[in-house]
């Protein structure tokens, strides 16, 4: 092995040779169980991210895991078509390039052009994946467009509008006006904005007059360009300001609109006015209060997000009524929607209409995709009828057939199952899964799999012209058959056989609803076992928290604290780095900022630190369910355990190779070291595999790092040195046994999470393990032996080990060189400690570094010493000849001054109001934890300092 760990040159040679040799496909045997987890299929045009790379590396460890025990194990592959997100990043291409639109294309030539895009460029993520050692079956990849998952897709939509589970509607969606299309929640960003609320009057019809005296209502709103669009005022049933007037009406400014004044419990008497303008057609909340009180639905607004030339008037139900006028005045026709804001208030002033004007902070909806405020907007979509679907995927996590871990996310599960609503599926896009519907002259809607079975079973002759419906379906609706899709649904395939349902998915809590929710309801619908019950699409959904920066700040470009995982794996100049964030921001005048952030965090750039130390620092920190604030010096700390399991193993190797190990020979003497060692290694297997079990990836790492770095490094290589030195052939053999047994299964074990330096030694540990095969993942992992926990070997070691800590660290308090030879005396000394004394006696003056060990009888109370307690005895160390007590005594005092300033100097900082009240509270904890590690020294010191003037 080369003498310096260096994770760039094995790396991805080594993956390279994985895949090309087949060791991630499922081994078919039938006889084992299986064991499947889906992969949330990413964008196409993505990269990998810290979310990513933290969610695959959980995966990969549970695969890998499983793998070793021998299971049928398949991690299914496959990536996400991303309609919004692509078709914008083409749409951008071609026109950088040529100057085109996609209406320059035409729509079949467009999406022409998007498969072109695939297959040079849509690979991007997929080939980062590989980076990270993710041990998926590449030769089962899919595409969520791909033939298989279209016709799956078009399966699903025509069933379940036979099942009249599907249906069209106009009600109201985010719309984007500058995309053109309906959008998810989940690409709505919320973010804080100052604006103003406006006052506005409503003059009273009829005469009448409020309890007041009024003759008018003050309205506050937001959105004053909606007026146009009013169809009634909600005020409090309880307030007494309006009691008289409830179902009297209100002349509508600009337009003198007849609107209803009504009741409703949801209008905050403390809130404004006590007066809402309802207009369901640009309001979420107005929409519902239209439904309960049937008011009608007037739409002002174009898909451009501009007053129309005449208003859409529907009724409660979204069928068209000429209850009111569709005039709109001619001076707003055609504004955009906040110029036509500007225009509106404007002419309320102007009519001695505008009450007030407040400065207001409120929340907007973006759309993340094109940046622009999204608008409520009614319009024709298809939807799915969720509360039948729901009702059985409820139950399900109800009765337990499906877990969460944690279980807080199964309550927001079924609470928000509990109030579902309808989930619009179809969006304005070119690229995606086009609605299998078509339409006739008069508008008649035909659903089938195809043209040509819709003419046939409606039995519509050639001269029947037939128009495909434009839309394409909600990239939700084909990721939420994932598990079932990809396994070729809607045949019954060996492969859904076999690996349905699947075993775990592993997500984040933000897309509970928008994709697991979804898998559960559709999976359930469409996938019954034998008896007909039916089948959930996985049994657990192990939830992660999001990756924050050292701050607790969620990572985002515009901060410019994000970090690319590749980044970490093969390391960054400073200067790359800089151009890199500079270059991905999207608005330039925040460069200054991001150079700020980037040379704060990264001085030097970012060195390599490979995939095994950021697989063991994710790992390390996945507690269930918790973010995470990355800390780069955890990062460090991992890639430091890599390093001392590279330098361990070349010392075992060194001792062993073409060395008699006895795996030929029944001579073998095991020491107490040997014996102890082993103990400790099952205990740690036993733990390891519980905690991972449990979905406890930080639990088991621990387990594994401190068998690694303490027990196996810090301990037993040190205590094999006796032996190697001066030991008979047959404690030799003994010692080069286990080192060599131990080392290989602790490979095996460390393996899921740090696969790659695993392999590597392996592949030399085994020649000398005699262990068969090709590869250290296809090997068994561990398995806990109670025969080997020998308790008395763990209670001799550990008592051996606290006398030889105790020494160690009065060399540390006291300053005394590590080569310095001491005198150790004990005193009080129980039998049972003199036979571990006796017992061990090389290895205590070995690895203590002592000249002597005396036991004292028990009148002698010894010279003046350092003390200590270990079990069953006095630990005493003489200081006479050890120190010089003139400078000794001065070198305490000038620490304890030094101690004493860093006291005072915090205890200012934390007495400072200011400091307090803008500090962040990770800040503030530390100096509190620097003022308790100052405060024990300062008494440690003190200790000393009484001790050594008695000298």
């Amino acid at each position: 092995m080369d003498k310096t760990y260096n994770p760039t040159t094995i790396e991805q040679p080594l993956y390279e040779h994985w895949e090309k040799q087949g060791y991630f496909k499922p081994n078919g045997d039938p006889g084992k169980p299986s064991y499947c987890i889906m992969i949330p299929p990413p964008n196409i045009t993505g990269s990998l991210h810290m979310g990513h790379a933290f969610q695959q590396t959980l995966m990969d460890i549970l695969i890998r895991y499983q793998r070793m025990q021998g299971k049928n194990t398949l991690w299914q592959v496959g990536t996400d078509h991303a309609g919004i997100a692509t078709q914008i990043m083409v749409e951008r291409q071609i026109f950088a390039e040529e100057g085109k639109t996609r209406q320059d294309y035409g729509r079949k030539a467009f999406i022409d052009k998007i498969w072109e895009w695939k297959a040079q460029s849509g690979d991007t993520i997929t080939n980062q994946m590989r980076r990270l050692g993710c041990s998926v079956d590449w030769g089962r990849e899919r595409f969520t467009m791909d033939a298989g998952l279209s016709n799956a897709v078009k399966e699903v939509f025509v069933r379940l509008y036979q099942e009249n589970l599907i249906y069209r509607g106009k009600r109201l969606v985010n719309w984007d006006p500058k995309l053109h299309t309906a959008i998810s929640d989940l690409e709505v960003e919320n973010r804080e904005s100052r604006s103003s609320m406006w006052h506005l009057r409503y003059p009273l019809a009829d005469g009448i007059k409020t309890i007041e005296g009024l003759n008018y209502l003050v309205v506050a709103t937001t959105r004053p360009e909606t007026v146009l669009g009013d169809t009634g005022i909600a005020v409090n049933p309880y307030d007494l300001r309006y009691k008289n007037i409830i179902n009297k009406f209100v002349l509508l400014p600009l337009v003198n609109r007849r609107i209803k004044i009504i009741a409703d419990e949801n209008v905050d008497i403390t809130k404004g006015t006590g007066c809402m303008k309802v207009t369901p057609a640009h309001d979420f909340h107005d929409y519902e209060i239209g439904k309960r009180h049937k008011l009608p639905v007037i739409n002002i607004l174009t898909f451009e997000g501009k007053i129309r030339q005449e208003a859409e008037i529907f009724d409660t139900y979204g069928k068209v009524s000429n209850v009111y006028s569709s005039t709109i005045p001619q001076v707003f026709r055609g504004l955009e929607r906040f110029a036509a804001r500007k225009a509106i208030v404007a002419e309320f002033d102007r009519l001695g209409l505008l009450a007030l004007i407040q400065s207001h902070k409120l929340i907007l909806p973006y759309s993340d995709r094109s940046g622009v405020v999204i608008e409520p907007m009614l319009t024709n979509q298809w939807y799915v009828r969720t509360t039948p679907l729901a009702k059985v995927a409820m139950e399900a996590v109800e009765m337990g057939e499906l877990k969460f871990v944690s279980k807080q996310y199964k309550n927001m599960y079924v609470s928000w199952m509990r109030n579902i609503q309808d989930w619009c599926i179809s969006r304005q896009l070119w690229w995606g899964h086009r609605i299998p519907a078509w339409y006739d002259d008069q508008g008649k809607v035909y659903v089938g799999r195809n043209e040509a079975e819709v003419r046939q079973k409606h039995q519509l002759g050639d001269r029947v012209t037939l128009c495909q419906d434009d839309d394409v379906l909600d990239t939700w609706f084909s990721s939420g058959i994932w598990t079932f899709s990809t396994l070729g649904w809607p045949n019954n395939t060996e492969a859904l056989r076999t690996f349905h349902p699947t075993s775990v998915v592993v997500s984040g809590f933000d897309i509970i609803f928008f994709w697991i929710a979804r898998m559960i309801m559709l999976t359930m619908h469409f996938n019954k076992d034998i008896t007909g019950k039916p089948q959930v699409p996985f049994k657990t959904v192990y939830i992660t928290g999001l990756i924050r920066d050292e701050e607790g700040q969620k990572m985002s470009k515009t901060k410019g604290n994000v970090i690319d995982p590749l980044d970490i794996v093969d390391g960054i100049s400073l200067e790359k780095l800089l151009a890199k964030r500079s270059g991905n921001l999207l608005q330039p005048q925040l460069v200054k900022n991001i150079s700020y952030i980037t040379i704060k965090q990264f001085p030097n750039g970012i060195k390599p630190y490979g995939t095994d130390a950021l697989r063991f620092t994710l790992a390390a920190q996945a507690s269930t369910g918790r973010d995470i604030n990355w800390n780069m010096k955890c990062l460090e700390g991992y890639r430091n355990f890599c390093n001392k399991l590279w330098n361990a193993s070349r010392f075992v190797l060194m001792n062993t190779e073409d060395q008699d190990c006895g795996f030929n020979s029944s001579d073998k003497v095991f020491s107490l070291a040997d014996r102890w060692i082993l103990a400790k290694f099952h205990q740690t297997v036993k733990r390891f595999r519980e905690a991972l079990d449990n979905y406890r990836f930080d639990l088991a790492v621990e387990r594994l790092y401190d068998f690694t770095w303490y027990q196996f490094c810090d301990w037993y290589l040190e205590l094999t040195k006796p032996i190697m030195s001066r030991g008979k052939i047959a404690e030799l053999r003994g010692t080069r046994y286990t080192l060599v047994s131990v080392l290989e299964a602790l490979l095996r074990l460390a393996h899921p999470v740090i696969p790659f330096i695993t392999e590597t030694i392996w592949q030399r540990i085994k020649v000398i393990t005699r262990r068969h095969g090709d590869t250290i993942m296809l090997q068994q992992f561990p398995i806990y032996d109670a025969a080997l926990i020998d308790a008395q070997a763990l209670i001799d070691l550990e008592w051996t080990q606290q006398v030889i800590i105790a020494v160690r660290t009065i060399r540390s308090e006291m300053k005394i060189a590590l080569n310095k030879p001491l005198a150790l005396l004990l005193r009080n000394t129980s039998t049972e400690a003199q036979r571990l004394v006796n017992d061990n006696f090389i290895i205590i003056r070995t690895l203590a570094q002592l000249d002597t060990i005396t036991l004292l009888p028990i009148e002698d109370r010894g010279p003046i010493s350092v003390t200590k307690l270990v079990p069953g005895a006095e630990l005493l160390i003489p200081l006479v000849g050890l120190i010089n007590k003139v400078d000794e005594l001065d070198r305490l005092a000038k620490e304890i001054v030094r101690i004493e300033s860093e006291i005072d100097r915090i205890q200012s900082k934390l007495m400072n109001k200011d400091f307090l009240g803008h500090a962040p509270e990770t800040v503030v904890a530390k100096e509190y934890k620097k003022l308790e590690i100052y405060q024990k020294s300062k008494i440690k010191l003190m200790e000393q300092k009484v001790l050594i003037a008695e000298l």
